[in-house]
């Protein structure tokens, strides 16, 4: 099942349930709990739409983008001048010393 597919299925269920909670309302009335329920029913609702924006914007911002995409990197020696002054791994500056 394709992305879209799977967020049409659980909006098709979360439309399901609030029908559901809706019935089940008339049945209950409308206590503390029931208003509860209601609310993260809605709260669900909200979520999945902005997760539906988000998704929705991920596959935009990344249209051509392989997912693996193999980067080649040269066997040539780097240019000694892009480490001037750096710190050698475990040693230290060249100026200083360990006490």
């Amino acid at each position: 099942m394709s992305l879209q597919d799977e967020l049409t299925a659980v909006e098709r269920n979360l439309t399901e349930l609030i029908r559901s909670v809706a019935r089940l309302e008339e049945h209950i009335g409308a206590g503390l709990d029931m208003r509860r329920v209601r609310s993260d029913a809605n709260h669900l609702r909200e979520s999945l739409g902005l997760l539906k924006e988000s998704a929705a914007g991920a596959k935009q911002a990344r249209p051509g983008a392989a997912k693996d995409e193999m980067v080649t990197v040269s066997d040539a020696p780097y240019d000694p001048a892009l480490w001037k002054g750096a710190d050698d791994e475990g040693l230290g500056a060249e100026d200083r010393h360990a006490p």
